[in-house]
């Protein structure tokens, strides 16, 4: 006899979802554009999971699933966060409006449901849009990725099944653990609770200034005994200052942010200076009740900072490696000094690849390190021999001649120096003469071209002595080398073939010959770039927009109340313009405080890790400078987007129109 009445009251709680659903998602916007666009960056890399077509550009591309699963894990826990924080926090303020449901009659569970379905409808309406856009970000991963491998590209709208159930599932775990748990607090809550939760501030966690003060001094130490921990480059040291910064910036959060109303109330001369009284009322309410939320997200940008910065420094390796491995299109060296050595892989090239220009030369070793010692004396350079290597100067004018370099001369009594840019400035100084028997030769000139030089078994590591044959001819060889110009690129086939006579000898010494091609560098550098920069990318990516909308709802959520604050100030006197200053003034300090310390711990640490790379790959501290810049402007870009949209959103609706 009741199923009328509840069909009439499933029918309107199914309406009402639909049109909270819609309100929430206008009043949350900044919330539901970083779900939608979650969503599509974990459907694009889901899709590179599942593509067949990018798994066949390269069998190094067979781990790049698993990498992208893991990441996508960390990504969904951290959007898992940000469901939960925002489901959480749009009950408390919406605490009045679902206890009021109750007191027209409707049960708790209904309520409950009722808030179910409107979240529920929100996070599907943004999974939808999200599986839509992603498959445009897929397309221009896709695009990059053959790029990447040279390979043809052509734009093909189509969805993946299973990346789009793969999204779907992870999505699920998300908002349904959220909702649950919200639904559970609705039907335990009393209607009392409900309507007042919106006025019950989160307790102070240091309540005692001693406590306070004992905690924020320990946080700093912390903090600087983790980023010098992390600064030494050490596996088990960077745990341990790891560690250290999570124990800092709860602690300096928690301390410094319960200590500013402390602060304020011991300084009446700076609280009731210009708007300092406004700016404090306003922001102590939230300073000393979000410490763990501040620190939270202070954490989410410091690992944005620092997998940005690793992508970056990445992206300026592998563009290295892609330079300065070899500049030959083939490159076989042997330290088996064996004249007979590469005819087993002349005989497959003569046959297979069409060669425009060939040489095989040798590498001498000098008598002494004589160069080596200068270079390591005040220069950045990291020794491979126990001599200074040595090659003749018809095989290097040659060599030039084959890589269509300028033409340069030998004067009778000289000696020529080809070395990686980096070192070319420290040779430049270079003016010792050198001996090589009977002969003394005197400096002829520096050259920095391309020069597969970064090898230890190529034309010297980082440098390179050029002498007249005759002085060449008495010296021991160090290494022969086999170098060669295609018509045109060599395909992986047949670098694969000539590694397959390599592995074939007998010989146990026969893995001491080293074999590049240009197709083969940059088909493992792609490779690497795929598994490491995207992947990193794509955190930091996800990591920022985390952060700033959770911080940007705290803002928004405050607009009625900055709304009546305002109207009284506009009352009482106050003009525009300083209304605009106060509001100005709270948005850099509510924005900034969560920033300074993942800047102060990144950007050290990004300028740690691009001085452990090889010499060359980051030319100086300038380059270094300009790849932290790189980064902070890109980590801005977004961080000031949110930070941008919010504040035009509440000058909009708090500031009193002007007179």
């Amino acid at each position: 006899m009741f199923s009328p009445c509840w069909e009439v009251i499933s029918v309107t709680l199914s309406k009402l979802s639909l049109r909270n659903a819609r309100r929430q998602a206008r009043d949350y916007l900044v919330y539901f554009v970083t779900i939608v666009m979650s969503a599509a960056l974990i459907y694009a890399f889901n899709g590179l999971v599942f593509s067949q077509e990018i798994r066949r550009l390269s069998a190094a591309l067979e781990v790049m699933p698993l990498i992208i699963v893991l990441a996508s894990i960390v990504v969904v826990c951290i959007i898992g966060w940000l469901v939960q924080y925002t489901i959480s926090f749009m009950l408390t303020r919406r605490g009045r409006e679902l206890g009021t449901y109750i007191l027209t009659g409707l049960e708790n569970s209904q309520v409950a449901r009722l808030f179910f379905l409107e979240n529920l409808a929100v996070g599907g309406i943004a999974l939808l849009l999200g599986t839509i856009l992603g498959n445009l970000i897929f397309q221009a991963l896709r695009a990059v990725m053959l790029t990447l491998f040279r390979a043809p590209y052509t734009f093909r709208f189509s969805f993946s099944l299973n990346a789009v159930l793969l999204t779907i599932f992870y999505f699920a775990l998300v908002y349904l653990f959220a909702l649950f748990r919200s639904r559970r607090r609705i039907r335990t809550m009393k209607i009392c609770d409900l309507i007042y939760s919106d006025r019950q501030n989160e307790k102070e966690l240091l309540k005692k200034s001693r406590s306070r003060r004992k905690i924020f001094v320990i946080s700093i130490i912390s903090g600087l005994i983790g980023t010098i921990l992390l600064l030494l480059r050490s596996l088990p040291l960077g745990i341990l200052g790891s560690a250290c910064i999570i124990v800092f910036l709860y602690g300096f959060f928690i301390s410094f942010s319960s200590g500013v109303p402390a602060y304020f109330d011991k300084r009446p001369g700076k609280k009731y200076k210009g708007h300092t009284l406004l700016i404090f009322r306003t922001l102590s309410a939230k300073l000393a009740t979000m410490g763990v939320v501040m620190a939270t997200i202070a954490l989410l940008l410091t690992a944005t900072l620092i997998t940005e910065g690793t992508g970056m420094l990445f992206h300026v390796l592998l563009q290295d490696r892609n330079e300065q491995t070899t500049c030959f299109d083939l490159f076989i060296s042997s330290f088996e000094r064996d004249s007979t050595r590469f005819d087993e892989y002349l005989a497959y090239i003569d046959g297979n690849v069409p060669i425009r220009e060939s040489r095989q030369y040798d590498i001498y070793r000098g008598k002494d390190t004589q160069v080596t010692r200068y270079v390591i004396s005040d220069g950045d350079y990291w020794q491979s021999f126990d001599y200074d290597t040595i090659m003749k100067a018809s095989d290097y004018l040659a060599l030039r001649a084959m890589l269509g370099y300028p033409e340069v001369s030998l004067k009778p009594g000289q000696y020529l120096i080809h070395c990686m840019p980096y070192l070319k400035k420290r040779m430049d100084s270079y003016n010792e003469p050198l001996t090589i028997d009977d002969q003394t030769l005197l400096p002829g000139g520096v050259y920095s071209e391309g020069f597969t030089q970064s090898l230890w078994d190529g034309n010297g590591r980082g440098f390179l002595l050029i002498i007249p044959d005759d002085a060449a001819a008495a010296l021991p060889v160090s290494h022969n080398i086999y170098a060669a110009m295609t018509e045109e690129p060599m395909t992986m086939e047949q670098y694969n073939r000539i590694n397959e006579i390599r592995d074939n000898r007998d010989e146990v010494i026969s893995g001491y010959d080293t074999i590049f091609c240009k197709t083969q560098i940059e088909h493992e550098n792609a490779s690497t770039y795929a598994i490491t920069v995207f992947p990193l990318f794509y955190l930091a990516l996800v990591l920022t927009m985390v952060s700033a909308t959770i911080l940007t709802i705290q803002q928004l959520s405050e607009t009625g109340r900055y709304r009546r604050q305002f109207e009284l100030l506009h009352k009482l006197g106050m003009e525009q313009q300083e209304m605009k200053q106060a509001l100005h003034r709270q948005f850099i300090i509510f924005y900034t405080m969560p920033a300074i310390p993942p800047l102060l711990i990144g950007i050290p640490f990004i300028l740690a890790l691009g001085s452990a790379f090889d010499p060359g790959v980051v030319t100086g501290p300038a380059e270094l400078l300009a790849i932290a810049g790189i980064i902070l402007a890109l980590f801005l870009s977004i961080y000031l987007l949110y930070i941008g949209l919010a504040y035009n959103s509440l000058k909009k609706n708090v500031l009193p129109d002007e007179d």
